[in-house]
């Protein structure tokens, strides 16, 4: 299938890639990817389904963790590329725990940054964690608008707790919107993703996380409501492991100011 990404820095240097949220692209990771870009080369992929990469033609068997797994893997052997760090928001966390924890692949990522995203749930249904509950709420079924400032009100909205600017937002819309056939907009993915809610297996990565060797940066929002608090103490415990908490932010961290950029460079150099 046909991927698309944004490439960063030189080639010649060690490669970070960023992937991305459920409904989100790789352009999430510019303002990183800007500020990381001296010292590493770095690929933002946007996953099947999203952004300007292919819809699937059969969602309900390629929407999945296992086919977004090789999806990244076939991206890195095209590309030549045998080691990288990781950086994973939500979604592309949990893909990275699913690469990393892998018997097969579980070399191929030594540093691994995960952004508000947990292994699974502790004494509830993972469907149950209210975060999750409220993406399965609407990401199957899309809203439609008549102009570019109602589709930027909306993601003020529901991605609140990202913490962007009024200059991010603007910039966050622009990558975000599809233009339809009536003139309106919508947001930039296959309303088919929603259909990886029916692979249960997908929420729960305990087993590919206690199998996890790279060195881990934890990230979780105050307030997240996505990766709940007992799931991350638990999460920590794991050797290797670092937990940050990010003050007043949700679910995700988007990764933009200067404590947030520092924390993330200075693990990575670690």
């Amino acid at each position: 299938m046909e991927v698309h990404f944004t490439e960063w820095g030189d080639p010649k240097n060690p490669t970070i890639v960023g992937w991305h949220g459920l409904t989100r692209n790789g352009r999430d990771f510019d303002i990183l990817a800007r500020y990381l870009a001296k010292d590493y080369h770095i690929l933002c992929p946007d996953t099947i389904g999203r952004g300007l990469s292919q819809w699937s033609t059969s969602p309900d068997k390629d929407y999945c963790f296992e086919f977004y797994s090789q999806l990244a893997i076939g991206l890195l052997d095209y590309l030549g590329i045998e080691k990288v760090r990781w950086i994973g928001t939500s979604m592309g966390g949990a893909i990275g725990i699913r690469i990393a924890g892998s018997t097969r692949y579980k070399n191929r990522i030594t540093q691994l940054v995960l952004n508000d995203i947990g292994a699974g749930a502790l004494d509830q249904d993972v469907q149950d964690i209210e975060g999750i509950k409220r993406i399965i709420g609407y990401v199957g079924d899309p809203p439609h608008f008549n102009t570019f400032s109602e589709l930027r009100k909306y993601y003020k909205a529901i991605y609140a707790p990202f913490g962007l600017t009024e200059q991010e937002w603007d910039d966050f819309t622009r990558n975000s919107c599809r233009r339809r056939d009536d003139g309106g907009f919508s947001p930039d993915y296959d309303p088919k993703i929603a259909l990886q809610f029916h692979h249960t297996e997908d929420l729960d990565l305990w087993g590919h996380w206690e199998a996890v060797q790279a060195d881990i940066l934890l990230i979780r929002g105050e307030i997240s409501d996505v990766l709940p608090l007992d799931v991350a103490d638990k999460m920590k415990q794991k050797n290797g492991c670092h937990l940050v908490t990010i003050p007043e932010l949700g679910h995700a961290p988007a990764l933009n100011t200067e404590e947030q950029l520092k924390l993330i460079e200075n693990f990575l150099q670690s």
